[in-house]
């Protein structure tokens, strides 16, 4: 139920990395981005696909997009720059503590990818098959990109 916290649920992603779906973001991201280079913090047993940017948002030299995916489909994407631009698309339990999230996608927005409950809004990308949120994230990306701007990188929602 929006706006309660249900027993058990909390803010972690649920079950164990999933190895095959990280190596398949991966895949994605080397083939399909000419900007980046991804590759697994620890090839046989990871936890985070570390995907480097040569080029960032919004006058960023550099970025990095840290990806973790859990065998339930529970995941993160969060984007940071040395510019201090933060930013994350999530699908776990949050226990109801995001005001304007309806289900576990969610998207922490820039510059700091807060918390804060007021400030967490439903996530654009509702699909939960790893390539198909791979794709979608880094659809966003490129659109935020060519924009020089950050109000695409969750496209497709509601206004607050």
């Amino acid at each position: 139920m929006k706006g309660t916290k249900r027993a058990g649920e909390s803010h972690s992603l649920r079950g164990p990395t999933d190895r095959p779906a990280l190596i398949a973001i991966r895949d994605v991201f080397n083939a399909e981005e000419p900007l980046a280079t991804a590759q697994l913090d620890d090839f046989l047993d990871p936890n985070t696909l570390e995907v480097s940017f040569d080029d960032g948002l919004c006058g960023a030299e550099t970025a990095r997009l840290d990806v973790q995916w859990r065998t339930r489909d529970d995941y993160k994407f969060h984007y940071t720059d040395p510019e201090k631009v933060d930013l994350r698309w999530g699908n776990h339990p949050h226990g109801g503590d995001y005001v304007r999230v309806n289900g576990f996608e969610h998207y922490h927005p820039p510059p700091d990818a807060s918390s804060d409950p007021n400030t967490v809004k439903d996530s654009c990308i509702t699909q939960s098959p790893e390539l198909l949120v791979t794709r979608a994230v880094l659809m966003l990306w490129r659109v935020a990109y060519h924009a020089d701007s950050l109000s695409p990188l969750n496209a497709g929602t509601n206004p607050p």
